[in-house]
């Protein structure tokens, strides 16, 4: 069987340095603890479980003030996918010490969005519903910026003439590219002095391309990653959109059903920019040394 190896795959920069920092921080004696990362690091429960292993609390709920209210004491870490001036204050308030792993291509939107607003633009964020990207930029100008997720929360927009005569779009760094791009021309349609800031981060644009030109022609694509990690399923959708390949996402090894690779003559494989090499390898030995049913 002929394995597609596609590259770019697998962790991006912004990740490899939020994992490293983490682990500094908890080999740091002189750091105050119990250490506390505010929501997951990076959406893997891999790597989670690494930092676990060296004695870091990872904390979940529905947001990230909230989940900030659990920790009286000792360090915050705050997720590469960034958080809102609300959340830094009010760890602040609390005494706590504050780590910032944000990414720092995350960080530049955070910037924009501030840089918009104060030359007079109402923004439209284009981004995923309840991912934390999203809610920490959100957060940065309440009340000058809209959440879209596609074509019908456009359509459900209330802007009041100051707000539609200057408008600007910025978007979430994981997205689909090819989605993005849909959502832009149609809000274009209805607004086309929208001043257009396409976020979307070179890693994430690489690793879609990638998947778009060289997973095409074959059997199918294996994307390894994280439910949870929004660039990971954006990889499954350009397999099967823009190159014509059925995908499945796995999170590891364990979740290979050998049956997909029945009657397969070429299978490509991927990885999200959150999923740590030693499992995209893993998936890559097994099948290059995978033998059909009637083989064996």
């Amino acid at each position: 069987m002929e394995v597609i190896k596609i590259s770019p795959r697998g962790y991006c920069y912004g990740v490899v340095d939020a994992l490293q920092l983490v682990r500094q921080t908890a080999k740091d004696p002189t750091v105050p603890r119990p250490i506390y990362i505010i929501g997951q690091i990076v959406h893997n429960r891999h790597a989670i479980e690494e930092l676990t292993n060296l004695g870091v609390i990872t904390l979940e709920g529905p947001d990230r003030a909230s989940i900030l209210e659990q920790v009286n004491e000792g360090t915050v870490i705050f997720t590469a996918h960034g958080v809102s001036p609300l959340v830094k204050r009010r760890a602040r308030e609390r005494g706590l010490n504050c780590i910032d792993a944000t990414c720092p291509d995350v960080t530049v939107t955070h910037d924009l969005v501030h840089e918009l607003v104060a030359k007079g633009y109402y923004i439209l964020y284009i981004g995923k519903k309840g991912h934390p990207e999203p809610e920490g930029v959100l957060g940065e100008v309440p009340g000058h910026i809209s959440l879209i997720e596609n074509e019908a929360d456009v359509d459900a927009l209330v802007l009041t003439p100051a707000q539609e005569e200057k408008l600007a779009i910025s978007t979430q760094t994981t997205l689909s590219q090819w989605d993005t791009r849909r959502v832009i021309e149609y809000i274009k349609t209805l607004y086309p002095h929208a001043e257009v800031h396409i976020d979307i981060c070179a890693a994430t644009q690489t690793r879609q391309e990638a998947v778009a030109a060289q997973a095409r022609g074959a059997d199918l694509t294996i994307v390894v990653g994280d439910p949870r990690s929004n660039n990971t399923n954006r990889l499954v959708q350009v397999s099967e959109e823009l190159a014509g390949v059925p995908a499945v996402r796995i999170e590891d090894l364990s979740q290979l059903n050998p049956a997909w690779l029945e009657g397969k003559k070429r299978v490509a494989v991927t990885a999200g920019a959150s999923t740590p090499s030693q499992l995209t390898r893993e998936v890559i030995r097994y099948i290059e040394q995978y033998q059909p049913a009637a083989q064996q």
